[in-house]
């Protein structure tokens, strides 16, 4: 039997034991992680905690609806045993009425149809498997992405462990950020949240990479997880792009975790220049899926174009 159980009814202890347990567990499924990211999450059970799935929900105009927060690249259904596309429809159908509009995305198959859900654009992400021992990783490096690590380790670079979340942050504001409009102090500060939290968790690590001049000029922040390191966000200084700090950065830490068996997940892959930037390292392409719900009337036209926005 599936549950839908609001927030207040959840047993959290019982939620990352089968997290735990999952053959498909991602970082952004913790209960921790989703307390940060949507403090009012809400989701699915199946029986005894045997399988879940998270709802992030919101309700603008008396509309509910669902939706993908920031800092989450996708949920789906996490069960103890690997699950079936059987439970992942079982799971859509268990979705309350209540939900008129949705726009999220899932793990695994792609699924039409069920409960007024249609399938969406598919989602490339790179993924590259870290098993092979350095040497063999870095022969497969694309040639521009050799070009720019021997330009980058003439620069004088160094990596800077542990660095400070905020000084990162700060970086990615003064430039990238700039033209990303919908981030505003409260995206900003829920981040600074999540790493630190991730961090008291021992799920996530942050890198700095320093010139000689003793400046931070790019830097990143890793979740880790059910065997996956997640390149979760970066920042870079852009007036020092020629130093190809990301680059050195991403080597080093494909260098120290070679000959595991963990995958680097360089997530955010949509983007063909990204794309194309993460491929280089000798990444391969993977794909997880959209799902969108649109049970409004007319009447809600305008609480669409709202809600399309995903703010939380």
């Amino acid at each position: 039997m599936i549950r839908y159980l609001t927030h207040n009814q959840l047993d959290k202890q019982r939620w990352d034991d089968c997290i735990r347990q999952s053959p498909d567990g991602l970082v952004y499924a913790w209960s921790w992680y989703l307390d940060v990211v949507h403090p009012d999450w809400e989701a699915l059970v199946e029986n005894d905690y045997e399988a879940v799935m998270p709802l992030t929900g919101n309700r603008k105009f008396g509309v509910n609806y669902l939706f993908q927060p920031f800092f989450t690249q996708k949920f789906g259904v996490f069960g103890k045993k690997e699950v079936t596309e059987e439970q992942i429809e079982e799971f859509l159908a268990a979705i309350p009425e209540k939900f008129k509009f949705a726009e999220i995305k899932i793990g695994g198959t792609c699924i039409n149809g069920i409960n007024g859900f249609k399938a969406a654009a598919a989602h490339r992400n790179i993924e590259l498997d870290l098993t092979p021992d350095y040497s063999v990783l870095a022969a497969n490096y694309h040639s521009n992405t050799k070009r720019d690590l021997t330009r980058a380790k003439k620069q004088g670079l160094t990596i800077v462990e542990d660095a400070q979340p905020s000084v990162i942050i700060e970086l990615f504001r003064k430039n990238r950020g700039q033209s990303v409009k919908h981030w505003g102090d409260k995206d900003y500060n829920r981040l600074l949240s999540l790493v630190e939290t991730a961090k008291k968790h021992d799920s996530c690590f942050v890198l700095g990479v320093k010139n000689t001049d003793n400046q931070i000029v790019a830097g990143a922040f890793f979740m880790t997880s059910h065997n996956k390191i997640v390149f979760l966000f970066s920042g870079s200084d852009e007036s020092n792009k020629d130093n190809h700090g990301l680059t050195f950065l991403l080597d080093f830490v494909i260098e120290k975790y070679s000959g595991t068996n963990k995958i680097l997940d360089f997530e955010g892959s949509d983007n063909d220049g990204l794309a194309r930037f993460y491929k280089g390292f000798g990444g391969e392409e993977k794909y997880y899926y959209g799902l969108k719900l649109n049970k409004l009337n007319i009447f809600f036209k305008f609480a669409l174009k709202i809600l399309k926005r995903k703010t939380i």
